[in-house]
């Protein structure tokens, strides 16, 4: 009965496959499947090489090759990932099957299991290595020890002695060896008897032997040594060979000496340290209290010499009694865990002073051991952290403010590594940016979030990073997943690091509400002066009007009833004098309201006091930098350095540069095809004078139409009132200044005025300061300038 081949391959316990002629896999049996999860389709072609590890695949392609290329049996070795993923070494058998003529017709292989048999090979290799190395080790450690290291024959000649030895006695292997070893005086000639008489002892009776000797060193300088022989016998006893070790105890011996000598300073030291130190049996009860811990719990060292365990001090070692109420599970629960892991421990608790009053303290205790191990002695300290813990608390208080503090204003802190870019984030600033709180930060992952025009800027910051810029500040936006977008704020600095790498420390701030509220206002204020501009003009008008009407109504009325005075028969030339008189008096309030009018803007006298013209126009930039930025207009300042003082009204010259600042970045508006760039100057001119200039790259005028520019309600702007210019010339002239305009040779216009220094302005010419007064009272006057 013919059973089908696949049944049969499919029935051994092992994993079968063959291919064609060529090499291709046609046959895939079950334990072979089950082991790789891989069923026939899938490692037709070069499927069946996901089953192979990564790292044997090109060696088991080639191996294969070469059987196939050969046509005679053959074997490969290679891990193979089993279905959960775990790989374990296989040796495949590959033998051809031939038909009746000798060519081949099928591949048959079989994967037998080896990973044992390879993990034993690797780990006998390992060990061989590391035998080969510990040999090699231990020769090198023993003529490197610094330690006498030798080895003696069984009737006391010396055969052996390491580097060390050679080195501190100054001689050969050769020298020291032998016969002639014996005689060799290496040691301090009254320890020269006592040395020989207990090694004839020891070679005698064959038990080892250690001495302490003093052996002279190359230079001559004798030093103590331990010297330890101990016997080598053979299966039958007999001594075969003697091994010696020989240690430095020179510095032990002083020390020794030394530590006698201080005993008496120890024991003050330990009483007058200011921390409480003791020591106890190795069951926990007590055994000493220095004077601190004795003089904090209210004892003195007399009512403690003859203490017991049952005695005045047990209620303070029993900690129950001294030990805050909220503490004392806590402390005795540590105590006891110390006790029985037989390890290191601390804790901290509050501890009652002999006054009643508690204070933190720090519970540590430390174990002494013998050689063998066990536990002699116990020795610990209360050490004082009430300012500590006060401080701990301060601290976390100031932690939970300033946490609050971020939240409420919106605002985070970052650190940044430039090196290996680390970014470390507070929580407030995941919450800003919309991140998962705990996740990691990178700058690719912040350039993210951050608003597609402004990517420059932050590409900008980068760079000025990577050069080392001190510090930088920034204002940009982010865009969030649902769309929506935010305004941040962010000042970063260098922290001060020499040596280390460059690292940025900053706060980010979330202005959006600001930025609302501000373009809010903004919209408003824009409003209310295109409002105002339009009104304002026809309120001068109608004021003048009324001021005027009032007395010129009572002319007319007064001229009208005179008329008719005389015109009565008879004439009532009294009552018309009268009226005549009123007449007068009219005409004469009409006068006085035109010489108010010319009073308001008549010339008058300005206050002089010292100007730094660099610093007052650095104060005007500062207000105006949010109005530029909103314009997207770049400021460039070319100050010049030693300037002299200027005589004049500070806010009335900060007036006129903040008009001229406003007037270069109005007529930049409509500017798309050029960078919006003012630049504000000052310079010492030849005639003596302090000039200040804005240039900017606006839209420019006429220079024929030069001077009209300063003519009152004569402007260039579709919503301007014409005043500003006016009234500024007016302020520097009033100053005994000049201001002009000049077209530049490029695309804008340039503005200037000029000054004199303090000491030739004392006394300047009185000049019209216009109709509108300049404010002097103070810098809040700056920021309502000429709007």
């Amino acid at each position: 009965m013919e059973i089908d081949q696949s049944r049969v391959l499919d029935a051994l316990p092992a994993m079968v496959w063959t291919a064609n002629a060529e090499g291709h896999i046609d046959f895939v049996n079950r334990r072979w499947s089950e082991y790789t999860g891989l069923d026939l389709d899938q490692v037709r072609c070069s499927g069946w090489q996901a089953a192979i590890d990564p790292q044997d695949l090109p060696n088991l392609i080639e191996s294969w090759r070469s059987i196939l290329a050969s046509g005679e049996a053959g074997e490969m070795e290679a891990r193979m990932r089993r279905v959960d993923g775990q790989y374990r070494w296989f040796v495949i058998h590959c033998s051809p099957m031939r038909d009746d003529v000798g060519h081949i017709v099928e591949w048959y292989a079989i994967s037998t299991d080896i990973d044992q048999r390879k993990r034993a090979e690797e780990t006998l290799r390992q060990d061989e290595a590391r035998l080969t190395a510990a040999e090699r080790d231990i020769r090198q450690t023993i003529d490197t020890i610094p330690v006498f290291v030798a080895t003696y024959s069984p009737d006391g000649t010396r055969t052996f002695v390491n580097r060390t030895w050679q080195d501190y006695m100054g001689v050969t292997l050769e020298d020291a060896i032998g016969p002639s070893g014996k005689t060799f005086p290496h040691f301090y000639p009254d320890d020269v008897e006592r040395n020989d008489a207990a090694w004839r002892v020891a070679l005698e009776s064959g038990e080892p032997l250690t001495i302490d000797v003093r052996v002279r060193r190359a230079d001559g300088q004798y030093r103590w040594h331990t010297s330890r022989r101990v016997p080598h016998r053979d299966e039958n006893g007999h001594v075969i060979r003697w091994y010696s070790v020989g240690i430095d105890i020179d510095d032990q011996r002083r020390a020794e000496e030394a530590l006698l000598a201080s005993r008496h300073d120890l024991g003050l030291i330990i009483n007058t340290i200011p921390v409480m130190a003791w020591s106890a049996r190795p069951d926990g009860s007590p055994e000493f209290f220095n004077q601190h811990y004795l003089h904090y719990v209210g004892l003195s060292i007399g009512q403690s010499k003859d203490w017991e365990p049952a005695g005045p001090l047990s209620e303070y070692w029993d900690l129950t009694a001294a030990v805050h109420p909220d503490d004392v599970d806590r402390l005795a629960a540590t105590w006891e865990a110390i006790l029985a892991s037989g390890k290191s421990g601390e804790a901290e608790a509050r501890l009652r002073r002999f006054d009643g009053k508690y204070r933190w303290f720090l519970f540590r205790a430390n174990p002494l051991r013998d050689e063998a191990g066990n536990i002699v002695k116990w020795y610990g300290t209360h050490t004082d952290i009430h300012g500590r813990k006060r401080a701990e608390d301060a601290l976390k208080r100031s932690e939970a403010f300033l946490s609050e503090g971020q939240y409420l204003a919106r605002m985070g802190n970052l650190s940044w590594q430039v090196a290996t870019g680390k970014v470390t984030w507070s929580e407030p600033l995941y919450r800003i940016f919309e991140f998962e709180p705990g996740t990691l930060v990178t700058l690719e992952r912040i350039a993210s979030r951050v608003h597609p025009e402004d990517l420059p800027l932050m590409g900008d910051m980068v760079e000025r990073a990577q050069r080392g810029d001190s510090d930088f500040e920034y204002q940009h936006r982010i865009l969030l997943p649902d769309l929506s977008v935010k305004h941040l704020h962010l000042i970063a600095h260098r922290a001060h690091n020499d040596s280390g790498p460059i690292e940025y420390v900053g706060a980010v701030l979330d202005i959006t509400q600001r930025r609302r509220s501000e373009e809010a206002l903004e919209k408003v204020r824009s409003e209310l002066a295109q409002a105002t501009r339009t009104m304002s003009l026809g309120v001068l008008t109608a004021s003048i009007a009324h001021e005027v009407n009032q007395p010129l109504s009572g002319i007319v009325t007064n001229a009208g009833t005179c008329l008719r005075m005389l015109a009565a028969d008879p004439p009532n030339v009294d009552g018309a004098r009268e009226t005549a008189r009123r007449t007068i008096r009219d005409g004469n309030r009409a006068a006085d309201v035109i010489a108010r009018l010319r009073a308001l803007f008549a010339k008058r006298t300005t206050i002089v006091e010292p100007v730094d013209l660099n610093n007052a126009a650095a104060e005007v930039v500062a207000l105006l930098s949010g109005d530029l930025q909103r314009n997207k207009v770049l400021l460039q300042t070319q100050l010049a350095d030693g300037l002299p003082l200027v005589g004049g009204d500070r806010v009335q010259l900060q007036q006129v540069i903040m008009n001229l600042l406003r007037n270069a970045s109005d007529a930049m508006v409509t500017v798309d095809d050029r960078p919006r760039l003012v630049v504000l100057g000052t310079r010492l001119g030849e005639d003596g004078k302090v000039h200040l200039f804005v240039r900017d790259t606006g839209i420019g005028f006429d220079a024929q139409g030069a001077e009209r520019l300063f003519e009152a309600f004569y402007t260039t702007k579709a919503e301007g009132m014409g005043i500003g210019l006016s009234v500024s010339r007016s302020i520097v002239e009033s100053h005994g200044g000049r201001l002009w305009a000049e077209a530049n040779v490029g695309p804008g216009s340039t503005f200037s005025f000029s000054i004199d220094e303090y000491l030739r302005a004392e006394s300047p010419p009185a000049h019209s300061s216009g109709a509108i007064s300049a404010p002097t009272s103070s810098s809040a006057s700056i920021q309502r300038g000429f709007s």
